[in-house]
């Protein structure tokens, strides 16, 4: 018994020093970009071992993929949270939708997008698959109750509205499009959002926002 519960004391503090190696990295990567952030700086400001450092994530690269996971997860509670504080209001849960994607979003700053183009594109493909799930469920969801109460069109079928959406976040929100457009993810996405909200709306759903 005893030694089952040091194993298990054993476990949740190498989780939790894992998370506050996650946590740091993640507030320096999307703030400065993970190309000027060693592993050296992370583990002095940890105040840990390097060894110690590569005992969790053997790489800058493993590190970077456990922060974005981190992102996701957090994204995902939070979304889950507010569907099911609003599950047969759409105005409110869109409000509130839109709102802490702007938030998450805002996490991310210039010298994040810039490193994910030039040094990581192969990761970018992971955040491209799980941003659409979240899409897919959370907005898919939504439109589906927003053509239920009237306030989105129903003469266009909810899963080709979240198609359009998905094509067109895929084709904008990317590193290379980012930089080239000289935008930041959280201008993109309000901007993409706005025309196609413009064009699945009713005027019901305009009057009430």
């Amino acid at each position: 018994m005893k030694r089952a519960q040091k194993s298990r004391l054993r476990n949740r503090k190498t989780d939790a020093g894992r998370q506050q190696i996650v946590a740091s990295a993640r507030a320096h990567f999307f703030s400065h970009g993970f190309r000027s952030v060693t592993m050296d700086d992370l583990a002095e400001e940890l105040g840990i071992s390097k060894k110690t450092l590569y005992a969790h994530f053997p790489s800058k690269i493993e590190l970077l993929e456990a922060v974005l996971a981190d992102k996701f997860a957090n994204v995902e509670v939070k979304l889950n949270a507010i569907t099911r504080a609003h599950p047969h209001d759409f105005s409110r849960a869109l409000h509130e939708l839109l709102a802490n994607t702007q938030r998450e979003l805002d996490e991310i700053k210039p010298p994040f997008v810039r490193d994910m183009r030039r040094k990581a594109p192969q990761v970018f493909k992971v955040i491209e698959r799980r941003r659409a799930a979240l899409i897919e469920r959370f907005f898919g969801k939504l439109f589906v109750e927003g053509q239920r109460t009237g306030m989105v069109r129903k003469d266009v079928p909810a899963k080709l509205i979240i198609e359009i959406l998905l094509t067109i976040v895929q084709a904008i929100m990317n590193p290379t499009k980012m930089e080239e457009l000289g935008m930041m993810p959280k201008e993109g996405f309000a901007g993409i959002l706005k025309i196609v909200l413009e064009g699945t709306l009713t005027r019901k759903a305009r009057t009430v926002g």
